[in-house]
């Protein structure tokens, strides 16, 4: 056998890789408004669906990924849409899932049959579904389209607040049910001290706009949380041409609210909003939020992005800087348990699909694409067969493995005949003659057996090594 080593030209390309592939965090599909949780420890973020090309945002859906190690990111496809929810009609908006009580909710905005926007509710018992509409109704409906942008929080003391709103700010206490809310709604008031200013009427003149310039104000996306006693009010705030990431505090979850500043503005996202969800994992905090830097991104074209940060010993929060490098593992994943092949740290040429026969799988496999894991443990011993599922309707194309890189050293290369059909499902073993022990990147390849062919190759469901 030949032996894999980390030489100081493979660690360089490595880490070349490495720093360039994890912003955005999905490259499959565009995903913004990401609402990240932690449960038994795994981060599930929930995100949008955005369909780019139109000048407007079209969303009809909603998906979920989830991960353990922070950089591979495992496709769980679209678990609710437009269609789970008899009185919606349009523009499926920014959502938040909570658990509560073994039970996800998961709380979504979108325009309804009486053409305005409202807030619902789907439940479920798992954290990626499936999920249903737990009122056949919405929850909040006020006749206006300001009704957007759910965040929910449960206190210490049990008892859960939500809020939401666009150029206002609302909020209700919902009850212990999670699908009804108590008293009336309340508006949060807001003032220079609350949120940096007050948002200017439109119509307002550039002479009067620029006498009364407040320094930020409160315009959408809420996310409320708690930290060492202190609540925290996130929100998109004003920037220049473009949204940012701001926020308040308070001693209550109610308020009054404290204005702190922003935590990210001026960035080249390529998008005018911004939409960000703050947790921490394993002893470390994370920003997500979003950009439009996906091929073919942009403002409508948006794609979630994940920044580490530290809080300040006061308890404040850092300005914080988007970056193509993204975060590092906080695990390791093992290559002899299966492992879905939309589990995935970067990929290009290729996207994913679900069914009720198989789930979610990677499809549209070209030429040229490629799937990278991350920080993949092979252990002391090196594994000796690689086993993929995969289907093919057309003569497949080759399915090659590499370590550390591209052009790394390659453990294993399959010749992927046509199964049958699309749906066609064969597992393809092959031997492999190089050693591999330790932590290593992982590569999947897609080829053709015609270099100039730039059809489907093959479709791709998951993977293992067996030593």
């Amino acid at each position: 056998m030949r032996r894999v080593k980390l030489t100081a030209l493979v660690a360089a390309v490595c880490m070349q890789f490495s720093l360039y592939a994890q912003n955005p965090i999905i490259q499959t599909h565009f995903t913004p408004d990401p609402a990240p949780i932690v449960h038994k420890g795994t981060v599930y973020v929930y995100t949008g669906d955005d369909i780019p090309g139109y000048d407007f945002y079209n969303m009809t859906k909603w998906r979920v990924f989830s991960s353990t190690d922070m950089v591979n990111w495992r496709d769980y496809g679209s678990p609710i849409s437009l269609e789970s929810f008899e009185w919606a009609r349009d523009r499926g908006w920014a959502a938040q899932c909570i658990e509560r009580d073994g039970k996800f909710y998961w709380y979504i905005c979108a325009q309804t049959t009486a053409n305005d926007m409202a807030i619902g509710v789907a439940v479920s018992d798992s954290p990626t579904g499936p999920f249903k509409d737990a009122l056949g109704k919405p929850l909040i409906t006020t006749g206006a389209w300001s009704t957007i942008d759910p965040t929910v929080h449960i206190d210490d003391d049990g008892q859960a607040y939500m809020y939401w709103g666009n150029g206002s700010l609302f909020y209700v206490k919902l009850n212990k049910d999670m699908v009804s809310y108590a008293g009336a709604i309340v508006e949060v008031p807001q003032s220079v001290e609350s949120f940096g200013g007050i948002r200017q009427p439109k119509g307002t003149s550039e002479t009067n706009s620029q006498a009364v310039q407040p320094k930020d104000t409160y315009i959408e996306g809420p996310w409320l949380y708690k930290k060492n006693n202190q609540y925290y009010q996130m929100f998109a705030g004003m920037s220049k041409g473009a949204e940012s990431l701001s926020y308040s505090i308070s001693n209550s979850p109610t308020g009054p609210w404290k204005y702190q500043g922003k935590i990210m503005t001026d960035q080249p996202t390529n998008s005018f909003t911004n939409h960000g969800g703050i947790i921490d994992f394993k002893g470390k905090s994370y920003l997500f939020y979003h950009t439009g830097l996906l091929p073919g991104g942009g403002s409508y074209g948006r794609a979630t992005a994940i920044e580490e940060f530290n809080y300040n010993p006061d308890g404040s929060i850092p300005l914080i800087t988007m970056s193509k490098k993204g975060v590092q593992p906080v695990a390791i994943l093992n290559p002899y348990s299966r492992t879905e092949a939309e589990t995935i740290a970067w990929a290009e040429k290729c996207t994913t699909r679900q069914d009720e026969k198989v789930g979610v799988y990677v499809t549209d496999i070209r030429t040229g694409g490629h799937i990278k894991v991350r920080s993949v443990d092979f252990g002391s011993t090196s594994p000796k067969i690689f086993t993929a599922t995969l289907a093919a309707g057309l003569d497949g194309g080759i399915l090659e493995v590499h370590v550390d890189s591209l052009k790394g050293p390659t453990l294993a290369s399959i010749n992927v005949p046509r199964t049958g059909g699309w749906d066609s499902w064969k597992t393809l073993n092959k031997n492999i003659d190089v050693k591999v022990t330790g932590v290593h990147d992982l590569y999947f390849v897609f080829k053709s057996h015609n270099i100039i062919s730039g059809r489907k190759l093959f479709n791709f469901d998951h993977w293992v090594f067996k030593q």
